[in-house]
Order: structure tokens, then sequence, then C-alpha cells
């Protein structure tokens, strides 16, 4: 039998995915505490059952029970059945607009700023996150681009084949990402922080893309780190890579960087990849 976890941040998809996969034909199962996952998969074996495949939500409102997923997941393997972690995830931005938008209140923020229940459910899935067979940000995806990564990867049976692009810019004064695996150095370029009327704006206003882009070694350069992309997405992908994490850095992580990240997102759109963008520290110099 096949077992697909969903699980991830909060307000990330998981419902979402798990009407996908009800709908290609999976017994779905949300919000199952950890502990019971050997129990459900008794009753799924019983005589006459014919339950083939199974998706579990699984998420924070389980909360100290997530201790027990992977004794759960163990007791799945000896019986010789085949399971699959799909982790769901996106910007902290993205998901307070999310919960903005439709009024819920965080699972794990009770009393406190919505945020710090992000916080809190990020360091409560670290270890779940380290160990997903598949991660999808799903920060800057349609829903028809989810259906089909999830029918890839959970229906057709076959390795995911397509590449997961996160473009991230940053500040190099609040640090270099953790889980970036290219970093892009773009502070040789001429900085738009030192033009009062641009000071206050950001790479997502034209004025500053334009100012930053209006210089040769600018323009060279980023060619040049598009090329490098294109050259390597294929090897990763023949590699068996499912997700990348390409990293843009300036001082602040306001302009310079936010500029390149916005246009290699662009880029890689026009190259027919998944790609997803996301400005870490964009607002920081603002709180």
């Amino acid at each position: 039998m096949k077992f697909v976890v969903v699980t991830g941040m909060s307000g990330a998809g998981k419902s979402t995915v798990l009407k996908i996969l009800e709908d290609e034909g999976f017994f779905c199962v949300d919000n199952l505490p950890p502990s019971l996952i050997s129990k459900f998969a008794e009753i799924c074996f019983q005589p006459g059952s014919d339950i083939t495949r199974v998706a579990l939500g699984i998420d924070a409102r389980g909360g100290r029970l997530f201790d027990d997923l992977f004794a759960g997941l163990d007791a799945l393997t000896s019986e010789n059945n085949e399971y699959t972690i799909l982790y769901l995830d996106a910007s902290d931005e993205v998901l307070v607009k999310r919960y903005s938008e439709t009024r819920r209140s965080h699972p794990l923020a009770k009393n406190d700023r919505l945020i710090t229940g992000i916080e809190k459910e990020r360091e409560l899935l670290a270890k779940v996150r380290e160990k997903s067979d598949y991660i999808i940000d799903t920060s800057q995806i349609l829903t028809r681009q989810l259906k089909e990564m999830v029918t890839e990867i959970c229906v057709l049976d076959r390795d995911f084949s397509s590449l997961l692009i996160n473009v991230l810019s940053f500040g190099y004064k609040y640090g270099v990402p953790d889980d970036a695996d290219m970093v892009f150095d773009v502070r040789f370029t001429p900085n738009p922080f030192y033009v009062p009327e641009l000071k206050e704006l950001s790479g997502n206003d034209e004025a500053v893309a334009a100012f930053v882009m209006s210089f040769e070694v600018s323009r060279v350069f980023f060619d040049k780190m598009a090329d490098m992309l294109a050259f390597l997405i294929p090897l990763y992908v023949s590699e068996g890579k499912n997700r990348l994490v390409v990293a843009i850095g300036c001082t602040g992580g306001r302009h310079r960087s936010v500029t390149f990240a916005n246009l290699l997102y662009k880029k890689l759109l026009d190259m027919n990849q998944t790609v997803s963008i996301n400005h870490r520290d964009i607002w920081q110099n603002r709180r």
C-alpha cells in the first residue's frame, strides 16, 4: 500500500493538496494524530478493504504528537509499505497575507502575534522538513501548477523531474540564508540607497530597477548569471535534484538584490521553469 504524508506550514496549501489527491482516488484523512498511523494502517489492511492509496494530512495541530510521526512511519515500512513525505512551505510574508485575507487564527499563535505562531511552527517542523522527500514552496505558484507537481510526485509513480527553484533576495547585514544552494553577491553594483529619491523605495519599484540596470556592469552580470543557471539546471535535473534555492544578496536586501531577483524570476519563467520568489529582507529597514 502507498502512503503519502502531506505536512508543512499552516496556510501553505495542505488542504488543497489533500483535495487534489482525493480527486485522484486517494483515501484522505486530515489531522490524523501521528501516534495513530499504525492503527489506521491496520484498518486499511483488513480483508475486503479496497484502499490501496492513502494520503494523511498531519500538521502542527498535533502539537507534541509530532514526536510520534517517525515511529508511526517506521511501523509502516516494517510491513513493507511505501510512504512519501510531501512538505508544503511558503514565505512568512505570504503566510501572513493569506491568514490576513481569510481572517483565520494560526493554530500556534493563540494570543500572540501571527508571526510568532509561524515562527513556532517552523521550529516545530524543522526535523520533518529536513526528512521530507519533496518540498514545494507555494508562495508564487498557481493552483494549476501545484496540481501538476502533486500529480507527478504522488499519482504518476515516477521520479519528479521538474526542479523547483526558489529565487531569494537577502541582505548580507542580516546573514546569508542557511538553505541557499547558490549565492550571488551584487554589492559591487551601484547602490540606489545613496540616491535620495530612491532611498526609500525598493527593487520592486520601476525607478530603482531602472537605475540598477542602467549600468553596463549590472547588465553583463545578469546575463552571465542567467547563462550559468541555464547551463546548470539540466544537470541538476539529471542528478535528481528537486529543489534549488538561488540567493542574491546586497547590503540591506532592499534595492539591488530585489531588482536582480525579480529579473531572474522572470527569466526562469520564460525558460519554462517552476519558480517562486521571496524577498526576505525587503522590509527590514522599515521595522
